[in-house]
C-alpha cells in the first residue's frame, strides 16, 4: 500500500469557551496553534490549510470574547491558513437573539455562519444551528443541496462536514449531547466525515471516532471535560476535569484517505497514531464500528498488583496500580463485602485516560461505617467497550469500633 502523504492537513477544534475570566483557555489555544504549525514544519507536507473553530468559541458570545478570538486569529493563525467557523449555543447567550449572534459573526469574521468552500480539491461544509444547538428546515435545505453538489463534484472524495452538536448516538458524548436533526440526509453520503463536538468528551477516547452509515469524530474541548457516564459519584464532571485542551489534527492524501491524529496540547504530544479511514465512500471497510465491543481485549492488572487499604472514620481508602492493556482503562468500581459476602458500599470512578499524563496510580473513597471485623474490598477495571478486568482482591481488617 502507499505510504500516507498528505495533500491536506488542517485542526478540527471545538469548545474553546473564550474568557477573559479564564485566561488558560487562550493561552491553550495560541499554544495549540503554535505547536501544529511546529509539527507541520517537521513533515514533507509542511502546511496547515484550514483551522476549523466548531461552535462554542466563546464561553457567552459577548462582544469582548468576539474581539478577543478575531484578534487572536489575526496574531497566530498564518495568512496562508484559510479559517472555517460555526456558532452554536454559547455564542446566541448574549441578549438572548441569534440574529444578534450572527451579526456580530459576520462583522468580525466576514463570513456567514454556514458555508462551502472547496480546498485542495476537497469539499468543507460548516452549518451553524438555527436556534440553540437545533437545526430547523432552512439549515436542512442548506445541507441538502451543499451535499448533493460536492457528492456531484467528487462522489469518491471524503466530503468534510462541520456543526457542533454531535449526531445522536454516534461518537462518544453523543447520548446526552447529540442532536438527530440531520441524520436522515446524512446517511445518504457514506464520504461524509463528519466533526463535532459540544459534549467536551475526550478525543483520545477510542468511541470519540465512530462509524456506521458515515464517519463521525468529536473534537474535544479547550475547557473541562465531561463524559457520557452517569454511574460516578461526582457526575459526569471529573475532579481533574480542567485539565483539558485537546484537538484533532487531520490529513488526506491524494489516495483519498483521511488520517485523524488526536492531540493533547498541555503535553505537546499525539495521544497514538490516530485512526485511518483508507475508503471514506465504502461502509464496508469501515473498521471504527460498534463491532470493536466484540473484538476488545479485557483491562487486567499488573502481575503481582495489590491494593492497599486504610479504614478510619467511616471511610475506606483504597490506593491501586492502573490497570493495562491495547487500550486504557475507562474507570474502576470497587465495593466493600463483609465475612458474609454482602456488598455494604459501592463506588465508581473514572481512571483519568484522558490525560496524556495518566497516573500511575488510583485512589479511591468509599464511605461505610464498619463494626470491627473481617471484610474484602474488591476491584474491577472497566474498558471503553464495557469490558471488565478480573477482580483485584483486598481482604481487610477493621480492628475497632468507632464511637
Amino acid at each position: 500500500m502507499k505510504e500516507f502523504e498528505p495533500a491536506l492537513r488542517y485542526l478540527a477544534m471545538s469548545d474553546i469557551h473564550f474568557s477573559r475570566e479564564y485566561p488558560s483557555r487562550q493561552q491553550h489555544f495560541e499554544r495549540g496553534l503554535a505547536l501544529a504549525y511546529q509539527y507541520a514544519e517537521t513533515q514533507e507536507y509542511k502546511k496547515i490549510d484550514v483551522v476549523t473553530l466548531n461552535g462554542d468559541f466563546t464561553d457567552h458570545g459577548e462582544e469582548e470574547q468576539f474581539a478577543d478570538m478575531k484578534e487572536c486569529l489575526d496574531r497566530c493563525v498564518r495568512p496562508e491558513t484559510k479559517r472555517i467557523l460555526t456558532m452554536a449555543s454559547h455564542e446566541y447567550m448574549c441578549d438572548g437573539h441569534v440574529e444578534q449572534a450572527t451579526e456580530r459573526f459576520k462583522r468580525f469574521f466576514g463570513c456567514e455562519p454556514d458555508n462551502h468552500t472547496v480546498i485542495n480539491g476537497f469539499h468543507f461544509i460548516s452549518l451553524s444551528p438555527t436556534v440553540s444547538c437545533r437545526f430547523e428546515d432552512e439549515k436542512r435545505e442548506y445541507l441538502k443541496t451543499e451535499l448533493a453538489k460536492a457528492h456531484a463534484d467528487t462522489p469518491l472524495l471524503p466530503v468534510f462536514l462541520f456543526q457542533h452538536p454531535h449526531i445522536k448516538k454516534t461518537v462518544y458524548g453523543s447520548i446526552d449531547w447529540g442532536e438527530n436533526d440531520l441524520n436522515d440526509i446524512l446517511v445518504n453520503y457514506p464520504q461524509i466525515v463528519d466533526f463535532s463536538g459540544h459534549s467536551h468528551a475526550p478525543v483520545n477516547d477510542p468511541r470519540s471516532v465512530h462509524q456506521r452509515h458515515f464517519t463521525c469524530a468529536g473534537t474535544g474541548s479547550f475547557s473541562y471535560f465531561e463524559l457520557d457516564e452517569f454511574d460516578k459519584v461526582y457526575g459526569t464532571v471529573p475532579p481533574d476535569a480542567g485539565q483539558c485542551a485537546q484537538y484533532l489534527i487531520v490529513e488526506a492524501d491524494a489516495c483519498n484517505r483521511v488520517r485523524v491524529l488526536p492531540f493533547d496540547i498541555l503535553s505537546g504530544c499525539f495521544f497514538n497514531d490516530g485512526w485511518l479511514i483508507e475508503r471514506p465512500w465504502d461502509p464496508s471497510s469501515f473498521l471504527y464500528t460498534a463491532d470493536r465491543a466484540l473484538k476488545a481485549e479485557k483491562p487486567s492488572f499488573p502481575a503481582g498488583a495489590e491494593a492497599s487499604c486504610r479504614y478510619s472514620e467511616g471511610k475506606l481508602t483504597l490506593t491501586f496500580p492502573q490497570a493495562e492493556g491495547k487500550e486504557r482503562p475507562d474507570s474502576y468500581t470497587a465495593v466493600i463485602r463483609n465475612a458474609a459476602g454482602r456488598i455494604l458500599a459501592q463506588r465508581s470512578v473514572f481512571s483519568s485516560y484522558y490525560l496524556y499524563h495518566m497516573p500511575q496510580t488510583v485512589t479511591m473513597e468509599l464511605e461505610a461505617r464498619l463494626a470491627p471485623g473481617e471484610y474484602r474490598a474488591e476491584l474491577t477495571a472497566k474498558g471503553f467497550w464495557n469490558n471488565r478486568s478480573a477482580v483485584l482482591a483486598a481482604p481487610f481488617t477493621v480492628e475497632e469500633a468507632e464511637e
